[in-house]
């Protein structure tokens, strides 16, 4: 497969200037506590949140393919690098950081490598049930391991490891860092829906309970951001080894499969709310680029991140312009005023990132997923689960793979439905008068063996097996009037049954194969031998013909009575 380079050129317009220009301020303003607080969640720091932001959200719009949109750090993505980092510095000390941005060099790679080879069409063809139960699982995620930090602890970087802290965490609760905490999470649910279009509500919360920490608790030890280096990033070389590349690229397929639904996914909602279509390669390309860049400046990872998008939006921006503008002013504020970032309260960040992960949760499938369907409220809640206590790549390996099977079953029982093998045509809806006729006069001697609609190999079973019931029939007609697509299961099926109609020298009619179920049949050796007579396009020539055979061997009297 090959890709223009023509993708690779921006196409910068400027007739929105102004919309852009606010749409990427306000965007910036929102997305700042945002990437502190995904910085410091990560456990990579809450520079390299802001690095993130910066490089994902400049480039991924500068290349990518959903003019309105803007990238940067997500929940879902921070989840991933938060449990990359983790087990990477507890198995490598000494290199565990690098390999940790070594990792989203190559989730980057990954995106961009989807991008070539046009798999932004498949990306969002996942099921329902499944991404309503990884999004569920990754914002409780976020929940649990934010409710030490929100009441004064340090956190850790996985699941499991922050519920068994929690009874350390409940039997000596900070007051000050929970009664700060508690303040962001009243503000971040209480802001009153005009306020949060002027100022969001996370970055009031973020300036008042930070400035309340330190002219009111300024000796009370909680854990804050600390120094933030100032001015440009350190270029972070890539650390590959053959020893670890095996182990690094299980977290890079997880971070490049993630971050390209996470943004595919936002540029739908870009698309409905802008009415304008996104070109997802093209999209692929630009975030794997970013997180490239991002990776080698030692910033997280990012994704589409449906909020900014949506604000921004809102507050005007329509090209690629805005995503732009909010990269370039978070990179002013990065350069020139990191040392204001320095007192803000881990418990704040905590408040902001809890609303985060409650607002992640699919609370309309989970409230109505059982009146819906049964199976697919137990796969979501399964898929969620696994999230939540295994991880990312096995809940959405095993909810797809069930998922599949669960369509599969149902598309083939809607198959095996419409299957028919008859010998007499009474009740027959299907077929006309005339054939009923036929069929009713040849006595049993032949078979209509009828599939209907797209056969997969689901029904391959059921065709052998329907057709082992009927044994006393001389010539068999296979109609394949209303098949538009035979699966490969599903052909070798019908080979085998022709196969064994032979081996008993019966004679066959092939009926109304057309189009790609002709192009495969003819592929089979077995039908070029059939004679060009018996390869018709009607039931009723099939049947005909298959008289004036059972005409021609048979008795005179048992003629007369066939024709009676």
């Amino acid at each position: 497969m090959t890709i223009s380079l023509s993708v690779l050129k921006p196409g910068l317009k400027f007739h929105n200037l102004r919309g852009d220009i606010f749409g990427g301020l306000t965007a910036a303003i929102v997305a700042l506590p945002l990437a502190l607080a995904f910085g410091v969640a990560s456990g990579a720091g809450p520079s390299a949140g802001l690095y993130g932001a910066i490089f994902v959200g400049f480039l991924a719009a500068f290349f990518g393919g959903t003019p309105s949109q803007v990238s940067g750090p997500t929940g879902p993505m921070t989840v991933v690098m938060a449990s990359t980092f983790a087990a990477l510095t507890a198995k490598h000390p000494e290199t565990g950081l690098a390999m940790a941005f070594t990792v989203v060099i190559l989730g980057g790679l990954f995106q961009i490598l989807m991008g070539v080879l046009h798999l932004g069409k498949y990306i969002t063809l996942m099921p329902y049930t499944v991404i309503s139960g990884f999004m569920s699982g990754i914002g409780v995620i976020i929940i649990l391991i934010q409710i030490g930090p929100l009441l004064g602890h340090i956190g850790t970087g996985g699941v499991v490891a922050s519920i068994r802290q929690y009874p350390e965490v409940f039997s000596h609760i900070d007051p000050v860092a929970a009664g700060l905490g508690l303040l962001t999470l009243a503000i971040v649910f209480a802001a009153p829906p005009k306020l949060n279009r002027i100022l969001p509500a996370p970055l009031i919360a973020l300036v008042l309970c930070t400035l309340l920490s330190v002219y009111y608790f300024p000796e009370s030890g909680i854990p804050r951001i600390g120094d933030i280096p100032e001015g440009l990033p350190r270029l972070q070389m890539p650390y590959l080894t053959w020893d670890t590349i095996r182990e690094m690229l299980g977290y890079s397929l997880m971070l490049g499969v993630l971050g390209a639904l996470d943004s595919l996914l936002t540029s739908l909602v870009a698309d409905s709310i802008t009415r304008t279509q996104h070109n997802s390669d093209r999209e692929l390309i630009g975030q794997g680029i970013g997180n490239c860049v991002a990776g080698l400046f030692g910033g997280l990872p990012g994704a589409g991140a449906t909020m900014r998008t949506v604000i921004n939006v809102q507050s005007g921006g329509r090209t690629n312009l805005s995503g732009m503008i909010h990269a370039l002013v978070l990179a002013v504020i990065v350069l020139k005023a990191g040392n204001l970032t320095e007192p803000i309260p881990h418990a704040v960040l905590a408040g902001i990132l809890i609303k985060v992960g409650i607002d992640i949760i699919d609370w309309g499938f989970l409230k109505r997923a059982h009146r819906l369907s049964t199976k697919g409220a137990g796969l979501m809640y399964l898929v969620m689960g696994l999230t939540v206590f295994v991880d990312l790549i096995t809940a959405v390996a095993v909810g797809v793979f069930l998922a599949n099977l669960l369509t599969i079953k149902a598309i083939t029982d809607i198959q095996v439905k419409d299957m028919r093998a008859v010998t007499h045509g009474d009740n027959e809806n299907w077929l006309t008068p005339e054939e009923r006729s036929l069929l009713k006069a040849a006595k049993g001697r032949i078979l209509m063996f009828h599939l209907s609609g797209p056969m997969s190999f689901g029904a391959a079973k059921s065709i052998s097996r329907r057709l082992a019931i009927v044994e006393n029939y001389e010539i068999l007609i296979l109609d394949l009037t209303t098949v538009p697509r035979l699966g490969v299961t599903a052909l070798l099926a019908i080979e085998t049954m022709m196969k064994d109609a032979i081996a008993k020298r019966r004679d066959i009619f092939l009926v109304g194969a057309k189009g790609q179920v002709q192009h495969r049949l003819q592929r089979l050796e077995i039908v070029e031998k059939l004679p060009m007579s018996h390869k018709v396009k009607e039931r009723s020539i099939a049947l005909t013909r298959s008289m004036e055979l059972l005409n021609m061997y048979v008795p005179a009297d048992v003629q007369q009575e066939v024709a009676q």
